[in-house]
């Protein structure tokens, strides 16, 4: 197989939909089992019974609270015998400018996003180097973690910061064949996203300011992720790919405009 070697155990964070579960179902395709984590109970079940407990098990976690990442970790390797792939899924934003944001919505984003990948990778990076084997970590980063927008500032916030933190775990954790990459993408439809869909010209205005004229579906992302954990990308590690069609080379869509008009 093309992942990092046979019989692989992933990790994945907020698995119960979107960007998670398409990666989940992809490491699986492929051979791999993998412990997903998420606050939704009913998302993890629904795909337990879709792929079956001898390849993937579901477990709730909160990727805040430092203890159910922990115990995260731990159920992989309990559960599989070992841990090869951490990808840090779990994420959400907010919209709002800067003067008018709730401090406590401030928090709330920056802990998600980027407060849970600390941990995940924290807790992930110790089961791998305690393993001796190397092994890929993957952060889900986003479009805007280099392209500002009007009224996500949390979010960007989180996100190049999510970013800057897998630049330095690559650098700590290199010497112990550890590689860390992070995924950018932009417009995805998920259930996260749904919301934008209420709208249609906010989606019109992502559709036209990507160059190649289109939003991405979860299975794209994931083809990424699962390239950063394979061993194809055996010599690549604290890089950035961008999954958005382009859209990095021209401008952020202004939502907060976009909802006004819509009466929003």
């Amino acid at each position: 197989m093309s992942g990092p070697r046979a019989g692989w155990v992933g990790l994945v964070t907020g698995a119960a939909s979107g960007i998670g579960r398409a990666a989940a179902r992809r490491f699986v395709a492929e051979g791999g089992k993998v412990v997903g984590g998420d606050i939704d109970d009913k998302g993890l079940a629904e795909l337990e019974d879709e792929l079956g407990q001898d390849a993937f098990v579901g477990a709730r976690c909160d990727v805040t609270v430092e203890e159910d990442v922990a115990a995260l970790v731990e159920l992989a390797t309990s559960r599989f015998g070992r841990l090869d792939v951490v990808v840090a899924n779990a994420g959400n934003g907010t919209l709002g400018e800067i003067v008018d944001l709730d401090a406590a919505e401030w928090r709330r984003v920056v802990e998600l996003s980027l407060t849970g990948a600390f941990l995940t990778i924290k807790h992930g990076g110790r089961a791998l180097r305690a393993a001796g084997n190397g092994g890929s970590i993957v952060t889900v980063a986003s479009l805007n973690a280099v392209q500002a927008g009007r009224g996500v500032g949390a979010y960007c916030a989180a996100k190049a910061g999510a970013v800057a933190l897998t630049e330095v775990a690559a650098l700590e954790l290199g010497r112990y064949g550890i590689r860390v990459n992070a995924v950018a993408p932009g417009l995805v439809q998920t259930g996260m996203t749904n919301a934008l869909w209420q709208v249609p010209a906010i989606v019109e205005e992502y559709v036209e300011n990507a160059p190649l004229g289109r939003f991405a579906q979860p299975e794209e992302i994931a083809n990424v992720i699962y390239f950063l954990a394979s061993e194809e990308s055996s010599f690549v590690s604290g890089s950035l790919y961008s999954v958005d069609g382009g859209a990095r080379t021209r401008r952020y869509p202004d939502m907060i405009a976009a909802f006004e008009r819509a009466g929003g």
